[in-house]
């Protein structure tokens, strides 16, 4: 079983010291998470799905700000909701809404990848 130890940021020791030849142990003291990898710490493939779904959330995100309340918002007033026009409302509430819903889609998918890749804390 391989360990490793994520620690960020060191916490302080408060006297106690370990040492470097002891056995690895499974703690929580503030800051400090210690895991155990389910797939001979696979870092990279970690780093790189978290990237991934980091930069697609912001995509998405980009595109409900910046795309429907400003690049397609003359295409989008074609339509309302509420009785304001689409573009508007993107640019006033619904980019909001969408932020919102993509920190719950973020939460849930950055947990599902820590279990996968056994970084949980």
């Amino acid at each position: 079983v391989d360990y490793r130890f994520l620690v960020w940021p060191r916490p302080p020791t408060h006297g106690l010291t370990f040492p470097h030849n002891s056995p690895p142990i499974s703690l929580n003291i503030g800051e400090m998470v210690v895991a155990q990898t389910d797939r001979q710490g696979d870092r990279k493939g970690y780093w790189r799905a978290t990237l991934k779904l980091t930069l697609s959330l912001l995509a998405i995100w980009f595109l409900a700000s910046y795309g429907a309340g400003i690049l397609f918002r003359d295409y989008l007033d074609q339509f309302s909701i509420g009785g304001a026009p689409l573009g508007f409302w993107f640019a006033q509430q619904g980019a909001i809404y969408v932020f919102v819903v993509l920190i719950f889609v973020y939460c849930f998918a950055m947990n599902r990848l820590e279990r996968i890749y056994g970084v949980e804390g």
